[in-house]
């Protein structure tokens, strides 16, 4: 939660020759630098247990710029199996841990950010 900021991503793409030919679809947000098919603020997030992150590699999206919408082309019993396996992991809608440096602040804050579908702003408990 807290919608990271995803200019890097856009910004390799783009360096990698491939901001013409590649979308980039995530929950997390985009500055006004961000160029391409770039395209965020997915909601539910997958912290929140949103569709988004039940997507593997190999999985087709369709795009349809015009009305707005986008597509798992994931058969639903799939997508279901891939929900329970999720539920029943160790950590359970959580990312895999990577090396990082979070100071106590932006941990304090992840702990208590709402989703971007209710604000992204600070739950009081």
């Amino acid at each position: 939660p807290g919608m990271q900021e995803m200019l890097y991503p856009t910004s390799f793409l783009k360096g990698r020759g491939l901001g013409r030919s590649c979308a980039l679809i995530t929950d997390g947000r985009f500055s006004g630098g961000t160029s391409g098919l770039s395209i965020g603020h997915i909601s539910p997030e997958a912290a929140s247990g949103g569709v988004i992150g039940l997507i593997e590699n190999g999985d087709q999206i369709r795009i349809d710029v015009a009305t707005r919408t986008l597509e798992v082309l994931v058969d639903d019993q799939v997508l279901a199996e891939r929900r329970g396996k999720m539920e029943a992991s160790e950590r359970p809608w959580h990312p895999v841990d990577r090396q990082r440096s979070v100071t106590t602040a932006l941990r304090a804050y992840a702990a208590l950010a709402t989703s971007a579908d209710k604000g992204a702003v600070r739950r009081v408990p």
